[in-house]
């Protein structure tokens, strides 16, 4: 699955610009997954009084509302974007309003001013493409960064997405990785760049692996350790273990 993020300020452009990318990603066949993220405090889907809401005030923990049309599961918090993803199976996923998250990045302003106003934020050496209002001002670059109008390149920039964006990278903090030699944030910038290849990530390369449902988990170092310590001693004592041999654990159920 590969993922990445449409940012920028309110009003600078930033669900044209998805419009824009979904409908060309689906013309090219590829299944379209989004996350859209409300700044506003006070959102709630569950308005207070409807019956939805009166089960939440009663105590229960996850509601959910099925209908003729959708069904909405509703978490009673802010769930991480890991979490959120677990959802996900389509080809690309794209997110409205993410910064927080090791993904690239596709930023959008509406003019020049609003675009320096993020270049000293962290995430912008995620940054791979700049669209919004400031595509019609006639600029075709910011910083070395390619700036694209959605309503006339919005084939061009699916090129670029296709070419930049890669599957999702794992992001553990520094402390509990860096088999690469730098951060997954660092990692991601520096593939954007050209500097790294998403095959540098060790995680995927490691002697234990965990899927679940076939999809692979990323774990941290010293989880593979503990996952790997507990297995061994577990099977080791059974009758055809055999030291440095490969060993498989399938759970169906």
């Amino acid at each position: 699955m590969r993922v990445f993020s449409v940012a920028g300020m309110t009003r600078s452009g930033k669900t044209t610009t998805i419009e824009g990318i979904i409908r060309e990603l689906k013309k090219r066949r590829f299944s379209v997954g989004s996350i859209k993220e409300i700044h506003y405090e006070d959102f709630a889907i569950d308005d207070e009084g409807t019956n939805t809401y009166r089960h939440r005030a009663a105590g229960s923990e996850l509601v959910t509302a099925r209908g003729l049309k959708e069904t909405d599961i509703m978490y009673p918090e802010m769930l991480p974007v890991a979490e959120i993803l677990k959802f996900y199976t389509q080809d690309y996923v794209l997110m409205e309003g993410v910064t927080d998250y090791n993904v690239p990045i596709i930023l959008c302003a509406a003019d020049l001013k609003e675009a320096r106003q993020h270049k000293d934020r962290p995430y912008f050496n995620r940054v791979f493409a700049i669209s919004g209002l400031l595509s019609n001002s006639g600029y075709k670059s910011f910083e070395g960064i390619p700036v694209l109008n959605m309503g006339s390149d919005a084939s061009k920039a699916v090129d670029i997405i296709l070419e930049k964006v890669f599957e999702l990278l794992p992001d553990l903090p520094a402390e509990c990785c860096s088999l690469c030699g730098y951060d997954c944030r660092k990692l991601c910038s520096r593939i954007l760049k050209g500097s790294s290849k998403r095959s540098e990530c060790r995680i995927w390369e490691s002697d234990i692996k965990l899927a679940i449902d076939g999809r692979k988990i990323s774990l941290a170092p010293f989880v593979q350790d503990i996952l790997s310590d507990c297995i061994k001693g577990i099977v080791q004592n059974l009758k055809g273990y055999k030291k440095g041999k490969k060993i498989e654990i399938i759970i169906e159920k």
